[in-house]
């Protein structure tokens, strides 16, 4: 790769890292082109020579967004040497994940925006939920039905995190995210097989 197509793809990657935290933080309608690209260090006349339109950033971004996800949970599920599965909850239920949204899953603030969203949009949240589902269920391929097992506990885990952003009450936002984390961490631990 040329030199200025390095740059070009490097200026790229940097609007899409800009615009994917936006939208996790502010929601899919709210950021603009001319900010985005300010915030890029860019300014709006550049745009169209990375993206169609703002739909095509804002899907791109989306997809970037879910994609990027997947390193931080293999590394969360890496922390706890003893059980991967709990590490990943521990860290996927974590008030620093709830208070840090831009930088957070993105199954929980694009979910609303994906089943509303075009097909592309709709294709990339899948792909990813595919994705942690075998993450998931290969943490746990001990449990009588691992992709079942899967299946609760990523829908768990947005929907923890998602209502605990949601409520007003700080108290019970906490308690939520540890009730959750209590739950699953029990119901993992009685899969796990027993040393005779």
């Amino acid at each position: 790769m040329g030199h200025s197509q390095a740059e070009k793809a490097a200026t790229r990657e940097r609007v899409l890292r800009v615009a994917s935290r936006r939208i996790r933080k502010d929601g899919v309608d709210r950021p603009g082109v001319a900010e985005l690209m300010q915030e890029a260090g860019l300014t709006h006349g550049g745009f169209y020579k990375h993206f169609g339109s703002r739909d095509d950033l804002i899907t791109q971004a989306a997809a970037f967004a879910l994609a990027e996800g997947t390193a931080k949970m293999e590394r969360s599920a890496r922390k706890n040497t003893q059980d991967a599965r709990a590490g990943l909850i521990d860290a996927y239920l974590a008030k620093q994940h709830r208070d840090g949204p831009a930088t957070g899953c993105a199954l929980v603030t694009l979910g609303a925006a994906a089943g509303r969203g075009d097909q592309q949009i709709k294709q990339a949240y899948e792909k990813q939920v595919r994705t942690y589902l075998d993450l998931i269920a290969g943490l746990d391929e001990d449990a009588e039905d691992p992709q079942g097992e899967a299946m609760l506990t990523l829908s768990a885990l947005v929907g923890a995190v998602l209502i605990s952003r949601a409520v007003a009450d700080q108290e019970f936002s906490d308690d939520l995210l540890e009730t959750v984390t209590a739950q699953l961490t029990d119901r993992a631990s009685r899969d796990l097989p027993t040393e005779a």
